[in-house]
């Protein structure tokens, strides 16, 4: 598939931030290094991120109560499309993600023509978060699931590391799940069988610096075995088709 090539000033980093004002600065910091623009979702904070990624040179929108990450995403979606963008990059606000690598996924999309390219924990040798026995196992069973749904290899389908393109980004600002995993596993799914084509690269992803993660193993499991329930009964968001 021959598509235009992307160029960094083309593409934007949507940050969904809840509370996260010790991390946001730096994260600010690392992706205007990356050279890319960036936007801020304050997803109903109650502390001071909005102020300091305003500080750090950041875009900032303040949603004034908490809609979850896939409303913050898709809220920073809508706003790339209306800016003219043609890419968003997906990036934590817990400093995570490694902003260093979104020219890889640029070049990524660039060379494969993918409508999503996902930054994967498990394609590298040695895995850089530690995750646990219980924890790698349900990201299991939801990458076989989503293999099976976008026909290609998926090793992680959790990862918020990503690269989203348009028409695909068009389609997701307008239909995109708020729900847990709703953001990741099922945006595969929704993108895989509408025939947008997804592929994955290497990422060298870590452990939160400040902050614990909202989910607990045991809520974990309950949301991967909900969110399976969706896939298998055909109740996710349903996209346009690939033309």
């Amino acid at each position: 598939m021959t598509r235009e090539r992307l160029e960094r000033e083309q593409v934007l980093a949507v940050v969904p931030a809840f509370n996260e004002d010790k991390s946001i600065g730096g994260v600010v910091d690392a992706v205007k290094s990356a050279g890319v623009a960036v936007v801020v979702v304050s997803d109903g904070s109650s502390d001071r991120t909005a102020a300091v990624a305003r500080r750090h040179g950041a875009r900032v929108l303040e949603l004034p109560m908490n809609l979850g990450v896939g409303g913050a995403l898709r809220t920073g979606f809508k706003f790339a499309i209306n800016e003219g963008f043609e890419a968003v990059v997906q990036i934590d606000a817990d400093g995570q993600h490694p902003t260093h690598q979104i020219d890889t996924l640029i070049d990524v999309a660039n060379v494969s023509g993918a409508d999503m390219v996902i930054g994967s924990r498990f394609l590298n040798d040695r895995p850089s978060m530690n995750v646990t026995g219980s924890r790698r196992f349900a990201m299991y069973i939801l990458a076989r699931s989503a293999s099976s749904s976008a026909a290609a290899r998926i090793t992680d389908s959790t990862s918020g590391f990503r690269l989203i393109r348009r028409p695909l980004l068009n389609e997701f600002s307008r239909h995109f799940a708020t729900n847990y995993l709703g953001d990741t596993y099922e945006a595969v799914v929704s993108a895989g069988r509408a025939g947008y084509r997804i592929i994955e690269m290497p990422a060298t992803l870590r452990d939160r610096e400040f902050g614990e993660s909202t989910a607990s193993t045991g809520s974990a499991i309950r949301f991967t075995l909900k969110g399976l329930s969706v896939a298998l009964l055909g109740l996710h968001r349903k996209l346009a088709p690939r033309i």
